[in-house]
């Protein structure tokens, strides 16, 4: 096996939680689901009542921010996915008012139809298309939590602006990207609130879990390609 050496601040304990494999600290109650509070709380400032929309609602964070928006008491959560199963679950498991597939329609099309009231904070995975649909809906005052921009990663031309930012100004709409490594110091309170959410029934999850760490980059390779449910890991 191998040995990591470093001073004990280095390192925190995982506690063991009955009924949960421990592999959950490595996505809704780690750094996956620490991502989706950051991004909802100190990035787009979510008030109890706001709309919200989520792009890539089925991936792991995704999941977490729909979930983690409920209670935060968000009234109405709107996530888009990709294929018919990822949309059902997101209703039947996740705890979203209403879903979508983007596949099917387009996103611009379709997000005015579920969220005919407007969107107060669009946390966004994939960016592109989502965006500029998001821009379009959102209310005045609104704000966007910039985590991913999936759609592009793959892209090997440059990629296409959205043609309605004159909406940010008009609206007065906030946009702010982040990393997670910046707001570590959110992790105390994220925890003690995920872990009673927990504890009351409240939080669901998925993990699609590939052996063998030869099957590493394949795992990924289906990742990007949405292949998984929740988080993807690899057990070695």
């Amino acid at each position: 096996s191998d040995v990591i050496q470093a001073d004990a601040e280095t390192f925190r304990p995982v506690p063991d939680i009955e009924g949960l494999p421990l592999s959950v600290h490595l996505h809704i109650l780690g750094m996956t689901g620490l991502t989706a509070y950051v991004g909802l709380t100190a990035i787009a400032g979510m008030k109890e009542g706001d709309t919200v929309f989520v792009s890539g609602a089925a991936g792991a964070v995704g999941t977490a921010v729909g979930q983690i928006a409920k209670q935060l008491g968000a009234s109405r959560v709107i996530g888009s996915a990709g294929s018919a199963e990822k949309v059902a679950l997101l209703t039947q498991k996740y705890g979203y008012d209403e879903a979508f597939n983007y596949k099917e329609v387009n996103v611009r099309e379709q997000l005015p139809v579920f969220a005919p009231d407007g969107v107060d904070v669009y946390f966004d995975n994939v960016g592109g298309d989502h965006l500029e649909a998001a821009l379009d809906a959102m209310n005045d005052g609104g704000r966007i939590a910039l985590c991913g921009a999936i759609s592009g990663y793959n892209s090997t031309d440059r990629t296409q602006g959205p043609d309605n930012m004159a909406n940010i100004i008009t609206r007065g709409l906030k946009l702010e990207g982040f990393t997670l490594a910046n707001y570590l110091h959110h992790a105390p309170a994220f925890r003690e609130k995920m872990t009673k959410w927990f504890a009351e029934g409240k939080i669901a999850y998925d993990e699609t879990v590939v052996d063998g760490i030869e099957n590493t980059v394949d795992a990924f390779l289906d990742m990007m390609r949405g292949a998984n449910t929740g988080k993807m890991l690899v057990r070695i």
